[in-house]
């Protein structure tokens, strides 16, 4: 079996995968097809069935693992499989950890790491609500530490939100050091909760889908809500800080497009949304580079709809093969 990311045009592969998603469609034609969304370790492959009653297509489900034939093509810049044999895997012929994308990262140093920070807020209000979620709230600690930070696009892995978390608020404490006009607890606080609404937006691996009030709310307005309960839970805690901190929550996406209801009116929220798009774009082209590994360096990869053009790398990444 090749991992996904190993894939390349013009391959002919078979193995077994997890199935992410299924579900049926129709050409402009009339005929009748399947996408199936196919997953390992690595990343996800989109595929098709162009004839889905033909003898060597088996029923199959989504979260099914599933043992294929198949041909990769590339359409639109993206690798596409078209499915020619598929049947469902028995227990004992796959190992599930080979299927669940996870963080390279030590999850375990990487919480340890986000505590620190949480110890650098003074404020005793601030301090008291990022204790509520990370130091007291077992489940949501549990939750937080697996959960991706994204469907797809970036950090759509185990431990993915923590990691992305972490390096916003790396990035959030660095701006504190060169400019003074930023609030740091209130900006350190921000960083830390600024994708909490996600724990509840995104189902758990190997779902990894967007939940009801995920699709209704978004992480947005639930991480907003979660802000407002957890304060009004503290004795005392001043409405304009909460608002505040809301704002930065509210605002950090940075656009009404990309699904803010605010921008920033605050520099602790332009802050924010400046590190949270360096870390998402940056951890998109490290995905890309890891996905194109097997690649030589001068070689390009073709137009990524992601950023808008051709993309090509400039060192060895011997490590990430």
């Amino acid at each position: 079996m090749l991992f996904i990311q190993e894939l390349s045009e013009g391959m002919k592969i078979s193995g077994i995968y997890l199935v992410k998603s299924k579900n049926s469609a129709t050409t402009k034609n009339g005929k009748n097809y399947e996408n199936v969304v196919l997953m390992d370790k690595t990343g996800t492959v989109d595929c098709k069935i162009w004839e889905p009653d033909s003898p060597g297509i088996e029923d199959f489900n989504a979260l099914d693992y599933v043992d294929i034939i198949g041909d990769v093509s590339r359409y639109n810049g993206s690798l596409q499989v078209s499915l020619k044999r598929v049947r469902v895997a028995g227990e004992g012929e796959y190992k599930p950890s080979d299927y669940l994308p996870t963080t390279d990262k030590n999850v375990d140093d990487m919480y340890k790491a986000l505590l620190t920070f949480v110890d650098k807020v003074k404020n005793p209000y601030l301090h008291q609500l990022l204790a509520h979620f990370f130091v007291e709230d077992t489940e949501f600690i549990h939750r937080f530490k697996n959960s991706s930070a994204a469907k797809t696009i970036h950090h759509a892995f185990v431990g993915g939100l923590l990691q992305h978390t972490l390096y916003v608020t790396n990035m959030c404490y660095f701006f504190t050091k060169y400019y003074p006009i930023l609030n740091a607890d209130l900006l350190l606080t921000a960083a830390i909760c600024h994708d909490i609404g996600k724990t509840v937006e995104i189902s758990a691996f190997p779902q990894n889908d967007y939940t009801d009030d995920g699709q209704l709310l978004g992480h947005i307005m639930i991480g907003a809500e979660m802000i407002h309960d957890a304060a009004g839970s503290i004795p005392g805690f001043p409405k304009k800080l909460e608002s505040d901190l809301k704002h930065c929550i509210l605002a950090h996406h940075g656009e009404y497009e990309y699904g803010s209801p605010k921008k920033p009116a605050l520099a602790e929220a332009l802050a924010l949304n400046l590190a949270d798009n360096a870390d998402a774009r940056m951890e998109t082209m490290t995905e890309l580079f890891k996905s194109n590994a097997q690649k030589p360096v001068d070689e390009w990869f073709g137009f990524n709809r992601i950023f808008e053009s051709n993309i090509r790398r400039t060192g060895n990444l011997d490590d990430l093969k």
